[in-house]
């Protein structure tokens, strides 16, 4: 009686801790893999990096101030005074103070008025930089929102084959099952049984393999959304058909041209590096400045200085820019024209994904269509083989090649349609409209 209470117990308490699958939608695949993301998150530590960037340079506009203060010790100075009014010779008649100690104060401002436009390109190049930055980020979100489709196929497609597998296992096992009886009554030969069986035994090893690429694909959606390992996700793909979209080559890379966040954050960066350009040669331009200052010193009973404030403009030029800056002008104006370079590889490099994203899906759609046809043919094929196997008509060998074959077609028409799926998400963001579309 013990023993039935304690076994009821477990039972009750594995029934509290199993964790019912969790159906997920595509909707909330993407939501879960944004906010979860470490590259991401890095990309946002980026974005706050460029706009310090910009904060430093603007900052440069604001005016400079520092502040210096000292207390002197001084040991028994001689110190002699010279009247201006005494023209004879000889030594004054006063006696002069014993100076020991000195304290003096100076706070000076400087505010620039001109500098040759550096501080303005600075502004300027730190700007595209950080527009440059924010872009990048938004590529880096669409890149995510992609791994996360795909990651969603990939599970889709797991657990597809495992329920195909499945399905065809208990199809081979209940097949064994009447060919046993049939050997029994001595109407199929031993080894036409073995074949069966062998055939089921291989199926049940595919099994094997099918669940643990499952497994690995759930595990690795827990990872990517940020959930624990032990969750186990069903992928909800109500909802999720082919879209209608009559765009052809050509328009696809005219989006790529207008909306590749990489395209136009490399744009920013050429226009950054210009600018830097037009900087270093600010530089052999001189400075002006508008300075001001405030000075204070006591010698006891020597010299007091009060209220001594100056203000005045300030004009500097550093004529050694004239030959030191021509190098830092070279390296800028190649760094230029790298950037420049790099823009039109990158601009080839996007007409090649795009045109390998179409022409990739338009195959996949029109596999779809033969999969289609072969998955209704293979599955009539099965049909007519096992009625003439069961009228003596066929061989045994002949009806498990058409179990193999319906298999085959079956699994394979399923995983296109994904394949497919995936692909012209792939179109959409080498188009630059996958975050576009999908807010549609």
């Amino acid at each position: 009686m013990k023993h039935s209470i304690c076994v009821l117990l477990l039972c009750m308490a594995s029934g509290l801790f199993a964790q019912e699958p969790r159906l997920l939608t595509l909707e909330e695949t993407i939501r879960l893999g944004i906010t979860n993301s470490k590259q991401l998150k890095a990309g946002a530590a980026k974005i706050d990096e460029a706009t310090a960037a910009l904060r430093e340079a603007m900052d440069q506009r604001l005016p400079t101030a520092s502040v210096t203060g000292a207390y002197l010790r001084l040991n028994s100075a001689n110190v002699d005074l010279k009247s201006s009014g005494n023209s004879g010779s000889g030594t004054g008649t006063g006696t002069a103070p014993k100076v020991s100690q000195a304290m003096y104060g100076l706070v000076n401002l400087s505010l620039p008025v001109y500098a040759g436009g550096r501080i303005r390109y600075g502004i300027e190049a730190y700007t595209y930089l950080q527009q440059a930055a924010r872009l990048d980020a938004e590529n880096e979100k669409d890149a995510v929102i992609l791994n996360t489709i795909e990651s969603f196929a990939n599970l889709f497609k797991a657990g597809t084959a495992v329920r195909l597998v499945k399905e065809n296992l208990q199809q081979s096992q209940q097949r064994v099952k009447e060919l046993e009886d049939l050997e029994k009554n001595g109407l199929l030969t031993r080894n036409d049984l073995l074949k069966a069986r062998l055939q089921s035994s291989a199926i049940e090893l595919n099994l094997l393999d099918a669940e643990n690429n499952l497994a690995l694909a759930n595990l690795s959606m827990d990872l990517l959304l940020g959930l624990p390992d032990s969750t186990t996700l069903v992928p909800d793909t109500t909802g999720i058909t082919r879209k209608e979209d009559s765009r052809v080559l050509a328009d696809y890379l005219k989006s790529a041209r207008e909306s590749r966040y990489d395209r136009n954050a490399m744009s920013f960066r050429t226009r950054a590096a210009a600018t830097q350009v037009k900087a270093v040669k600010a530089e052999k331009l001189p400075s002006l400045q508008l300075t001001g200052g405030y000075i204070a010193a006591d010698i006891p009973k020597l010299l007091s200085v009060t209220n001594a404030v100056n203000v005045g403009m300030g004009v500097s030029y550093n004529i050694s820019t004239l030959w030191k800056n021509k190098a830092r002008l070279q390296q800028a104006t190649a760094k230029l024209s790298q950037s420049e370079l790099a823009n039109e590889m990158l601009d080839e490099n996007i007409r090649l994904q795009v045109s390998k994203a179409y022409l990739s899906l338009m195959s996949l759609r029109k596999k779809i269509e033969v999969y289609a046809v072969s998955d209704e043919q293979a599955r009539e094929n099965y049909r007519i083989v096992k009625n003439k196997f069961d009228n003596k008509l066929a061989t045994l060998s002949e009806l498990l090649e058409a179990d193999v074959s319906q298999l085959q077609a079956g699994m394979s028409f399923t995983l296109a349609r994904a394949d497919a799926f995936v692909a012209y998400h792939k179109l959409l963001l080498s188009a630059g409209l996958l975050a576009k579309e999908l807010k549609k």
